[in-house]
């Protein structure tokens, strides 16, 4: 089914701020309807609407509840018509500070479990409680937001890597049991980002250094990253599914 972007309803998770505030921004540039969720980030969730306008609005759950999840899907349809686009983003707490970070010697299995219940406990969440819809429609886009340390761990953030590996899994399995329905799966991944909340804590010689080793010669921003993900939404993407697209200027080869 050739659909134009402006023809979607788009859940966003985790869009108050950050990457997913970057990602909701490009689909409402394209025209889509576009629903914000957040957690924690009621005022600046409001606040994107504001600056977004009518054809978006703000939904309060946490993903890593299911109960919530179906609850939120059912106000969007309401409110802005039935999901046709997912785009997981929301992330547990996390500070990319490789300073503080926990080492294998003090890391507990609990950090690792955090950062997967709301990375592939909230992507399953949010599959089961639109895939009626999708398979309703015949039609189905579900994006996923990966990282680049799965590839290349240039600091070792083990919880959260484990929890991003294990939601490229849980991509690629979905894929191949929803393809037969019209639902495409994938993921796109991106390096440091310049700048989200998660990575204020990176000194900038960081920044430097990514910058230094990549072939574009800069640090990646949430709006090149965004753009990315519209890709797999659009009809140019109608014949890929279960694919890892890493979006990090060229300092991973894939």
């Amino acid at each position: 089914m050739n659909r134009p972007l402006s023809d979607h309803t788009v859940l966003v998770t985790g869009a108050g701020r950050g990457l997913g505030a970057a990602i909701a921004r490009a689909f409402a540039r394209e025209g889509a309807r576009v629903a914000i969720n957040f957690r924690h980030s009621r005022a600046q969730a409001e606040a994107l609407v504001a600056e977004l306008g009518p054809r978006t609005a703000a939904f309060e759950a946490d993903v890593t509840d299911p109960g919530q999840v179906n609850e939120m899907v059912a106000r969007i349809a309401e409110t802005l018509g039935a999901p046709s686009v997912l785009v997981h983003n929301a992330l547990a707490n996390f500070s990319f500070d490789g300073d503080a970070r926990p080492h294998l010697d003090r890391l507990c299995w609990s950090a690792i479990a955090r950062q997967a219940e709301t990375a592939v406990g909230g992507a399953l969440s949010c599959i089961q409680a639109l895939r009626p819809h999708f398979e309703a429609h015949g039609f189905g886009r579900i994006v996923t937001i990966g990282t680049n340390l799965v590839q290349n761990p240039v600091v070792p953030y083990h919880d959260y890597t484990a929890a991003k590996g294990a939601l490229l899994a849980l991509t690629r399995t979905a894929a191949k049991e929803l393809g037969p329905l019209g639902i495409t799966v994938n993921m796109v991944s991106g390096g440091l980002l310049r700048v989200t909340d998660a990575s204020r804590a990176t000194p900038e010689e960081v920044f430097d250094m990514v910058a230094a080793q990549t072939p574009l010669g800069h640090a990646i921003s949430p709006g090149e990253l965004a753009d990315a993900v519209l890709f797999f939404a659009s009809p140019w993407a109608r014949a890929v599914t279960g694919q890892n697209l890493i979006v990090d200027g060229g300092l991973v080869f894939s």
